[in-house]
């Protein structure tokens, strides 16, 4: 029984560790330049497996093209309503 709560001490004491680090890592980078980071990786495609080019590559033409069609519909929506 004590070896039990011993292991379950020892599990939560990590845990209470891994979310200080973590929590401290978030608190000493700036949130934009986290932001930043987490686009720059969405946009490459760094979530795709590293071994399957073909999927790295389908990831980041999608996403360029979804970043071009987004920025024409401002384009228009800018144009066509606030124009007049």
């Amino acid at each position: 029984m004590s070896e039990d709560r011993e292991a379950k001490r020892s599990r939560e004491a990590r845990e209470a560790l891994e979310r200080v680090h973590r929590d401290s890592e978030a608190v000493g980078t700036s949130s934009l330049a986290r932001a930043a980071g987490r686009a720059k990786d969405h946009l490459a495609g760094a979530d795709a497996p590293a071994n399957d080019r073909v999927e790295v590559w389908g990831r980041r033409v999608g996403r360029g093209l979804s970043i071009v069609f987004v920025m024409w519909l401002l384009w228009y929506l800018v144009s066509t309503y606030l124009t007049r």
